[in-house]
């Protein structure tokens, strides 16, 4: 299993943030995300379930996220989703803004991946800490600079 917690305070106010998180905005913060569509629809958005196709290379890869935690508060935005890939990792993401300031929020990304089976499992021990550090530093600074380009707007 690999787990990450990283944080780090945007110079942006929280709601234009927040924005980069809705459906319709999904891809600049996510561009291999190739399609992400509502299939089951909850309530308070937890339980809400998406088919998201994701393109590695020259794959697209199928499979269902669920919201499994949700917040939308002036002060705090908070969503935790799940989702299997590959029938190999069980992955759950959580993406966290605090707000600092009226212009400052902390943006917090945490999750883990762990392995289903032994595929999963070895795949997570050759891909390693040190990728997915990278894959979860890139994902930040997507957020930071989609952020300060949609502040400027």
């Amino acid at each position: 299993m690999i787990k990450w917690h990283e944080e780090r305070v945007i110079p942006v106010n929280i709601e234009t943030i927040w924005t980069l998180f809705e459906l319709e905005n999904i891809q600049r913060i996510m561009p291999n995300v190739v399609e992400n569509k509502v299939i089951e629809k909850k309530e308070g958005v937890v339980g809400t379930k998406y088919e998201q196709k994701y393109k590695e290379g020259k794959r697209i890869e199928t499979y269902i996220v669920e919201d499994l935690e949700y917040e939308n508060t002036s002060d705090k935005k908070h969503n935790k989703i799940g989702f299997t890939l590959a029938k190999a990792f069980q992955v759950e993401a959580a993406f966290t803004l605090v707000k600092v300031g009226e212009n400052e929020t902390r943006f917090i990304y945490q999750g883990q991946n762990t392995g289903l089976n032994f595929l999963g499992k070895t795949l997570l021990k050759l891909g390693g800490e040190k990728n997915n550090k990278k894959v979860v530093t890139d994902f930040m600074d997507t957020v930071e600079s989609e952020s300060l380009k949609e502040a400027e707007k």
